[in-house]
């Protein structure tokens, strides 16, 4: 298989001979598992149903439109799943305003409606909007930082139009503020405030972002729209309408090659760096797993993000992400 392309951050690939996984491993006793996925079981049939709540509102809306954030969530400590369930299905609606925009000045006007929000919400005045009660209820728990959903709203207005993104140091700004925003007030909702904690968080945001827009050029291809980064299109003389057409060529393979090593290079920044994370951290991480799945996946079929493999669904995606919960690992 290809080797990943190792990035210096600073933009001066090298390429080495990297694994995907770190190298230590914990052993994880069977009945612990068993006992974890009972656990699980009980929760999920318990809380799947809807009720009419606000919580229920917030946890149906994960499952439905990012269902493996949902078992992320589910995997975390009882008393933080709620504030986490209103953090991702706020971030959902952001996500989606762009998606299903119609007319010009529809998606301005929806995210103004979330920015206001915010401010309301941080006056303890929260319009009558399920996500919005929920979000008063876990900054009061959790006091989390008002920066964080200000920093990913003013991000979600900045890309309300299909441009692409110029280079690969606006699409790291992009996943930053958006994705690894999530990760800080997923970490807020955990009790943790640290630096080492919060430096994890950067990288593996940034290296699930890439992720997130890679696992989508197949989706936007079919609607016309192409948002990878036209500086790598342009070194490796790649055309928006090859990218329309789901061509598999190599120059395509190359310049998703190029992409997808820096996703790579994130995560084994931030894995370089577990030993001064709080093991309590580790369970807001684990989308990290998703991240690395992929990126072997992709890597298996030679970078061809267009190959049917990369669009199957992941039966054993549950016990993976169970397994590295225990194992205190990301």
């Amino acid at each position: 298989m290809k080797r990943f392309l190792i990035h210096d951050i600073y933009k001066k690939p090298v390429v080495i001979r990297k694994s995907l996984f770190c190298a230590n491993s914990v052993c994880v006793s069977i009945p612990r598992v068993r006992g974890y996925l009972i656990n699980a079981r009980q929760f999920t049939s318990n809380e799947r149903r809807d009720d009419g709540s606000n919580v229920s509102y917030c946890m149906n809306l994960v499952r439905k439109h990012d269902f493996e954030n949902y078992l992320t969530t589910l995997l975390l400590p009882k008393d933080s799943r709620n504030s986490v369930f209103a953090i991702r299905a706020f971030n959902l609606e952001t996500i989606k305003i762009k998606d299903i925009i119609s007319q010009p000045g529809t998606g301005e006007m929806r995210i103004k409606f979330w920015a206001s929000a915010i401010e309301s919400i941080y006056k303890n005045e929260p319009p009558q909007h399920p996500i919005a009660m929920e979000l008063m209820k876990a900054k009061d728990k959790n006091h989390l930082s008002k920066m964080w959903f200000n920093r990913l709203v003013k991000e979600r207005k900045r890309r309300l139009d299909d441009s692409p993104y110029r280079n690969l140091e606006e699409l790291e700004a992009y996943c930053e503020n958006t994705v690894s925003s999530i990760l800080y007030l997923i970490l807020e909702s955990l009790g943790i405030r640290c630096s080492h904690s919060d430096h994890a968080a950067s990288h593996i945001g940034k290296a699930y972002g890439i992720v997130i827009l890679l696992r989508a050029v197949p989706f936007h291809a079919k609607k016309g729209k192409v948002y990878l980064p036209s500086d790598i299109l342009i070194k490796h003389g790649v055309s928006h309408e090859d990218i329309i057409r789901g061509r598999s060529s190599q120059p395509v393979k190359d310049a998703i090659y190029e992409i997808a090593s820096l996703s790579n290079a994130h995560l084994e920044i931030a894995r370089s760096i577990k030993k001064d994370v709080s093991r309590k951290a580790v369970a807001g991480f684990l989308c990290s797993v998703i991240c690395q799945k992929y990126l072997r996946d992709l890597q298996f079929v030679d970078f061809d993000v267009f190959h049917p493999n990369l669009q199957e669904r992941a039966p054993l995606l549950p016990v993976q992400l169970l397994i590295q919960r225990l194992r205190g690992v990301y």
